[in-house]
């Protein structure tokens, strides 16, 4: 049972949902032990003087009521709680306040928009992988923060006072799903953008990610339909024509959106895409945490990691007693097979990351059992929390475990969506090779491998005479080969002088 004080609980108070977040700190890393989500949906109940009704303080109140019984075995000092953009504007917010602050039994802190900018950039920095110069967008309720950063520093903090709930109020109450709607809302958006996006552009960013319900709706229908991981200017204009189609919010029938969030889905579209022309985003993924995770990280005190995925890969390898010198040799030796076939593969650098990721905790599966450990390594990637990694990443490197050895499904490599099918069909290939010719665990057993693609036909290339004085290695080749062959993948082994 955890200790009452290695406890942490994070509390939200949102314009569209309160969100409570309780860990266990372990080791300087963070355990989530609960998530709990309510929609409140706050900001529905601010009239035109800004006068919060009383159903929606009702709502509130007895959400907190929920939240309140799992503070009680949590140490005071461990908890924060803070409240955003309707309780900023609210008139009559201390009537809503007072009583919340008495049934959490603790302090509740209405933050400035710029306050809420800095810790979801914390949140982000904390929990996403890749650039550390990025662009993080994060649509609320009430209001819609951008902020550019770099490293553990936001350099740009901006909270817009728009949001999925009052854009729902103001530009779709009559729950029209028209072009017209979606056209006042974007360039009502536009307007409130653009006295922003000079000093936003004029940061510069590598990256775009999103931490917003808006986004991860966004995910959960591209999964459902199918498409990588990407969001794009040309899939937003795809969903909003899907939207207008439907006709009323009450009809609104998009695969892979849930009836919760369909509500707000279209107000949030629309300010999405204004965001997207103003700023000229490209291409924008999903944040692995925001507000919520930024609050918590700031009471452990949590320093910035380098980078997010290497210390989560760490910690992997520590909490199942990895091989780690082995681990890195399988890493070296893929790395180097993909690097020699980069050009004629059209391989880039998100293969080379995550090829390597997945290198780096190919033997998890071995912490259960050497009987089925491919399956056991891809259930355990698959099911365990890996900041960094977004839920596309991740399912793409339980699927490279699955298949590291013997059968290989290729179905499972093609429903992946973080990498076109025969990319991801190809980084299989070469850390199977790689984990066969690194299985003696030692760096001077492994041989010089020259590798050479001609469309899907591998050649594995070896010194003269290799295969006939490492037999079991020349069988496991072999066997390989016929793996490969089965589904297809050519696979020659060849001897030069």
């Amino acid at each position: 049972m955890p200790s009452c004080t290695s406890l942490y609980a994070a509390i939200d108070l949102g314009s569209n949902s309160f969100h409570m977040l309780v860990v266990r700190e372990v080791g300087g890393s963070i355990q989530t032990l609960a998530r709990i989500k309510r929609k409140v949906r706050l900001a529905a109940g601010l009239d035109a003087d800004n006068r919060l009704s009383q159903e929606a303080m009702q709502r509130g109140w007895h959400c907190l009521k929920l939240f309140a019984e799992h503070l009680q075995d949590i140490p005071p000092a461990h908890i924060r709680v803070v409240a955003t953009a309707t309780l900023r504007i609210a008139v009559n917010a201390d009537a809503f306040l007072v009583p919340a602050r008495e049934i959490l039994g603790s302090p509740v802190q209405v933050i400035s928009g710029e306050e809420e900018a800095r810790l979801i950039y914390q949140g982000v920095a904390h929990t996403t992988g890749g650039s550390d110069e990025r662009l993080v967008v994060d649509i609320g309720g009430g209001s819609t923060e951008l902020i550019v950063g770099r490293g553990a520093q936001a350099l740009e903090l901006f909270s817009l006072e728009m949001g999925c709930v009052t854009w729902l109020e103001r530009w779709f109450n009559d729950r029209s799903l028209t072009k017209e709607n979606f056209e006042q809302a974007e360039q009502a958006a536009r307007e409130m953008i653009r006295p922003v996006a000079s000093s936003l552009l004029a940061s510069g960013w590598r990256i775009c990610v999103g931490a917003s319900g808006t986004v991860q709706a966004l995910q959960e229908i591209m999964v459902a339909q199918g498409m990588d991981e990407h969001i794009t200017l040309s899939k937003l204009l795809q969903l909003k024509q899907r939207a207008i189609q439907c006709g009323k919010l009450e009809e609104l029938e998009i695969e892979g959106l849930t009836l919760e969030r369909a509500l707000v889905f279209p107000s949030g579209l629309s300010i999405l895409l204004a965001i997207f022309h103003e700023l000229g985003i490209k291409t924008m993924t999903l944040a692995g945490g925001a507000l919520r995770e930024g609050i918590m990280y700031g009471m452990l005190n949590i320093s910035v990691c380098v980078d997010v995925r290497e210390r989560t890969l760490k910690n992997l390898q520590h909490r199942y007693q990895l091989d780690v010198e082995q681990a890195q040799r399988v890493s070296r030796l893929a790395d180097d097979f993909a690097r020699q076939v980069a050009k004629a593969w059209q391989l880039d650098e998100r293969c080379f990351t995550l090829l390597h990721c997945a290198t780096m905790i190919h033997e998890i599966g071995l912490s259960i059992d050497i009987k089925n450990a491919p399956q056991h390594a891809a259930y355990l990637t698959r099911h365990t929390d890996l900041p960094g990694f977004t839920p596309a990443q991740q399912k793409l490197i339980a699927t490279l475990l699955q298949n590291q050895s013997h059968q290989i499904d290729v179905a499972q490599l093609n429903q992946q969506n973080s990498l076109p099918p025969r990319m991801a069909q190809r980084l299989c290939r070469l850390m199977r090779l790689a984990i066969i010719f690194a299985s003696r665990r030692r760096d001077e057993t492994v041989p010089e491998v020259k590798l050479r693609a001609l469309d899907d036909t591998l050649h594995v290339l070896l010194p003269h005479g290799w295969l006939k004085a490492h037999p079991l290695r020349a069988e496991y080749l072999e066997q390989e080969s016929q793996w490969q062959s089965y589904v297809h993948w050519p696979l020659l082994l060849e001897e030069i002088h």
